[in-house]
């Protein structure tokens, strides 16, 4: 029941029916002055990564629309979950804006003891893009595809890597694990750079990363590319089939890139900030962007976002619980 409420809270409240309503005016003007004073995006992840991209691009364009500043700033730490506290406490006025991807709400909360913050004390903003992972192998390993890994792995435990305890790739691995009944062990490092070079190093058997960790190496010829967990071919390497093109539905994994608010965030202010941020991601330099990083815009907000977010949270959590996976 709390699970449901948490998701729930995600739900945006009902909007004023009447500008006669108590309040309503002040609403209203709360509209026409937003934004009046520069507005922050708080990335929970190190610079440099797919959502401080995003961040960035969308915060340059919001910048010449809304004629404020739009400053992007790094709070990494505890798989994301410091930079979303941060953006829990702070004043629910739509100045400060949460960019990161959905674990931090969908996973952390069934994975860490202790929080910084409560999944209902946030709601998303917009679904702003999602991207599939890459399954990858070292050659010498001599699997050539993702028959040969589901033969392999039952035959004997392979390592993975991953950008850490909770990360996508983990996830994504145990959803592997438990489709298929194939083991696989998972090796966490410090982000997906490191862990795509331990593939190419020998140190792990491969790895489920995300496509531009891995694909320098793929072109290199040092990565064997077996299979993409999105629902659709990446743009990247779109000779490269999906899993669930090669009968391997269960496995299906995508990672949602969102901007998230305090849940009391006035209805109107998220109004500004949604049509904003669409009116973004259908420009060209920002569509680019998303495709060199292998995301796909999506844009989905309110009821939709919250509903999807909700039910990978209620997926993960079984995950999770019949994994028996621990933070580090």
């Amino acid at each position: 029941m709390r699970r449901l409420l948490g998701a729930l809270s995600w739900l945006p409240a009902l909007p004023l029916l009447s500008m006669g309503l108590p309040g309503a005016a002040g609403v209203a003007h709360a509209q026409d002055l937003y934004p009046s004073k520069p507005v922050r995006f708080v990335n929970n992840f190190p610079p440099g990564g797919p959502s401080d991209i995003l961040a960035r691009s969308v915060a340059q364009v919001l910048q010449g629309e809304l004629k404020q500043p739009f400053v992007v700033e790094n709070k990494p730490g505890a798989a994301g979950n410091l930079g979303a506290g941060a953006v829990a406490r702070s004043p629910a006025d739509g100045y400060t804006v949460l960019f990161g991807i959905d674990t931090t709400f969908t996973v952390n909360p069934h994975l860490y003891a202790s929080m910084p913050f409560q999944p209902g004390e946030m709601k998303p903003l917009m679904i702003l893009a999602t991207s599939g992972l890459l399954v990858g192998v070292n050659p010498a390993t001599g699997i050539g595809s993702m028959a040969d890994l589901l033969a392999r792995a039952k035959a004997k435990t392979l390592n993975f890597s991953s950008a850490g305890s909770g990360s996508p790739g983990h996830i994504a691995v145990e959803s592997f694990r438990r489709a298929t009944g194939a083991t696989l062990n998972n090796v966490p490092y410090k982000g997906s750079s490191p862990a795509a070079t331990a593939v190419v190093a020998g140190e792990v058997d491969g790895g489920m990363l995300a496509t531009p960790a891995l694909l320098p190496f793929v072109k290199a010829g040092r990565v064997k590319a077996l299979a993409v967990t999105g629902a659709q071919r990446s743009t990247l390497l779109p000779e490269v089939p999906t899993v669930t093109e090669l009968g391997f539905k269960a496995l299906e994994h995508e990672v949602l890139y969102v901007a998230m608010v305090p849940a009391a965030t006035p209805e109107p202010v998220q109004r500004v900030l949604e049509r904003a941020m669409a009116d973004a991601l259908a420009r060209p330099e920002v569509r680019a962007r998303l495709a060199a990083l292998d995301m796909r815009p999506d844009g989905a907000v309110g009821a939709a976002a919250a509903q999807r977010m909700a039910a990978l949270s209620e997926r993960y959590r079984q995950l999770i619980a019949a994994a028996g996976i621990r933070a580090d």
